[in-house]
């Protein structure tokens, strides 16, 4: 039988996610060494059932995530936007889509002051209309969750900094489906600054959204396996990010090259 890294339901005690045992002096539990979470005890099966779930958990996360997310495609040339894709779009309220500069850039030249994608006018940030956002929050849309909650966090559009707020409108973007959401969940339980830090629990954020084709949350991956001394298990990662256009990926390959951590193969990719 396989282990499929859920923990199992407790009363708060720690089990073996495999049998069910409870940790005790004579029981040890282990950590999973992946993302998941969970704890496993010595026994034989449990051992074996833990390394096959593993193996499983690898050949998904690294065979999944290699083409970037359709968010990442301008809506209106249909291109993919360079990394990282705040520097070369921006985000239009209006209907929530990220647009990319040559197309802004092209219905400027041609006189027109709407939106390219819905048509409705280009408000300057600061004449945001929060209403519209929070209508769409109401209604459950996740991309304005995500980006309400980055505003909470940064208290721009005068709104107070409320990094709880934040937190709970990325959890809930996240749960609709939202990868940028997963993300930046990721970034604050790595850094700790509005939640309390928790390394493993940003790297299964970074993991959900990388397996869904983030690139940035594919190279922190990468950056965390190397804060482990998994020199492999990076490389295989930032080689991803690397190939989906992310820069700092390429140069990190390059000097993983230069120092004798990556193949001429793998420079060569």
């Amino acid at each position: 039988m396989l282990m499929s890294c859920v923990p199992v339901a407790d009363d708060g005690e720690e089990v073996c996610a495999n049998c069910g045992k409870f940790g005790s002096d004579t029981v040890k539990l282990k950590n999973c060494t992946g993302f998941c979470l969970v704890k496993f005890c010595g026994g034989d099966d449990c051992q074996r059932a833990h390394r096959s779930a593993a193996e499983l958990k690898d050949k998904q996360l690294y065979s999944q995530g290699h083409e970037r997310p359709k968010g990442d495609f301008c809506p209106i040339c249909t291109l993919p936007i360079p990394l990282p894709t705040y520097e070369h779009s921006a985000f239009l309220v209006c209907c929530m889509k990220m647009i990319c500069h040559g197309c802004l850039l092209a219905m400027e030249k041609r006189g027109m002051d709407d939106c390219p994608f819905c048509r409705s006018p280009i408000l300057e940030k600061d004449a945001y209309d929060l209403t519209i956002i929070e209508a769409r929050v109401l209604k459950k849309d996740p991309e304005a969750m995500t980006f309400l909650g980055g505003q909470y966090f940064a208290g721009q559009f005068g709104l107070q900094k409320d990094s709880k707020k934040a937190v709970e409108l990325w959890t809930e973007a996240a749960e609709l489906g939202s990868i940028e959401a997963l993300y930046s969940l990721g970034n604050e339980y790595g850094r700790g600054e509005m939640v309390q830090q928790d390394k493993a629990k940003a790297a299964e954020f970074h993991t959900k959204a990388a397996i869904r084709g983030h690139a940035l949350a594919r190279y922190y991956l990468g950056l965390y396996e190397a804060g482990k001394g998994n020199v492999d298990r990076a490389v295989r990662h930032i080689l991803i990010s690397a190939k989906m256009g992310h820069y700092d990926s390429v140069e990190s390959i390059k000097r993983a090259f230069m120092i004798g951590k990556a193949t001429k193969e793998q420079y060569a990719e």
